[in-house]
């Protein structure tokens, strides 16, 4: 394995933007690298939500996605965006940049956008597109988001690459309902009519339940209707909340097998960064992954990956921090043992109830993810940090 290939899918998993920008050129342009790096990346991977956004040309599917990730940071929660787009037929790339669409989160962490031209294949989704999925996955992203170029009898494709697809309709259709009912309309698990504020959204919806009367699914899933108006946001958190109904299936996914908690860092409180890091990386042989500074923790963090879980090395810039008085008390040593989990506000909840001391409310730390610490008196004599998603 090349080191550098190594290295840079560290730094994915670890959250390091600027390896995941890289490593999603790499995917992209079928490197050399590119089958090292998925590689290295697969075990990472199986915890996002992959969905699928299709729908015929002028549905509003891009700013239903714009609406659609608005809701999710909303919640505290990372999206992942992959704008398949037509190609040009002079360079081959994409038409559509991403930084035409979605341009209200370019400057959000939590936000990566990525633009792929089709080049060619049939149905509109690229042959990388499902490589640059479980890049995305792998990266710790909670939710990856593909919205394709329209569609047609071979746009589903799409649902062998995501866990569940959403078609996008609009009022005004008429007769085109029935005709791209031998396609994607069989392989649809959410059924959206955006511009519902327009005349025609009951008959679009008429026309979307008789033909789901006239289908039988073996899964027991019966796909929802929602409404939306995408540029008001309109109907976008019932379209989520449809979505987290929706039963995953993806084999090796902990989440779907029932495995809820998982181990997702050990934090090591250290005078020095540079000195423990002639440990682990200059004896051990453990590669850096992140390193960043977090502000309101008065703390420098640098993460090492150790398989699924990572070793966070944390060390003050001022010594009144929680991290700097935990030195000048117990020395340096094993600081608070951090667990992942999906769903965040539900576990505080279980845990108000259950009485259990909880040191803060949820907010965001080292690597944009949404925490809460529970106090060792609870936990029997270890802090606790909750963290959620990947």
């Amino acid at each position: 394995m090349h080191d550098g290939t190594s290295q840079i899918a560290a730094k994915v998993v670890a959250g390091d933007a600027r390896a995941l920008a890289r490593a999603a050129t790499v995917i992209e342009n079928r490197t050399p690298e590119a089958a090292a790096l998925l590689r290295e990346l697969g075990p990472h991977a199986g915890r996002a939500t992959v969905l699928g956004i299709t729908g015929p040309p002028g549905a509003g599917k891009s700013t239903l996605v714009d609406a659609l990730v608005r809701a999710i940071r909303r919640e505290g929660k990372t999206a992942g965006i992959v704008a398949v787009d037509p190609s040009s037929r002079i360079s081959g790339g994409a038409i559509l940049g991403d930084r035409i669409r979605m341009q209200g989160h370019h400057a959000d962490p939590g936000v990566f956008i990525r633009s792929m031209a089709t080049r060619g294949s049939v149905g509109g989704v690229a042959r990388a597109t499902a490589d640059l999925a479980l890049l995305l996955d792998a990266a710790g992203r909670d939710y990856v988001i593909i919205e394709t170029v329209g569609v047609g009898q071979d746009e589903v494709e799409i649902a062998g690459v995501a866990d569940l697809t959403v078609l996008v309709l609009v009022p005004g259709m008429g007769d085109d309902v029935q005709a791209i009912k031998a396609g994607i309309m069989e392989i649809a698990d959410i059924f959206v009519i955006n511009k519902a504020d327009h005349p025609g959204a009951e008959r679009v919806e008429s026309e979307i339940q008789g033909l789901l009367g006239l289908q039988t699914r073996n899964d027991g899933w019966t796909p929802p209707i929602v409404r939306t108006v995408a540029t008001e946001g309109t109907g976008v958190d019932e379209l989520l909340a449809a979505i987290r109904t929706f039963p995953r299936r993806r084999p090796g996914n902990a989440r779907a097998s029932g495995g809820e908690f998982s181990i997702d860092h050990l934090g090591v409180a250290v005078k020095s960064i540079e000195a423990a890091l002639g440990f682990y990386e200059g004896q051990l042989g453990m590669q850096l992954g992140l390193r960043e500074t977090v502000p309101h923790e008065k703390v420098n963090v640098a993460m090492l990956p150790a398989g699924g879980p990572r070793i966070e090395l944390l060390e003050p810039t001022d010594p009144e921090s929680v991290i700097g008085r935990f030195l000048a008390k117990r020395g340096e040593g094993l600081h608070h043992v951090a667990l992942r989990v999906p769903d965040l506000n539900a576990a505080v909840e279980r845990l108000r109830k259950a009485g259990a001391r909880l040191l803060n409310e949820p907010q965001i730390g080292a690597g944009g993810h949404r925490y809460v610490f529970v106090h060792p008196s609870s936990t029997g004599g270890v802090l606790l940090e909750l963290i959620e998603g990947g």
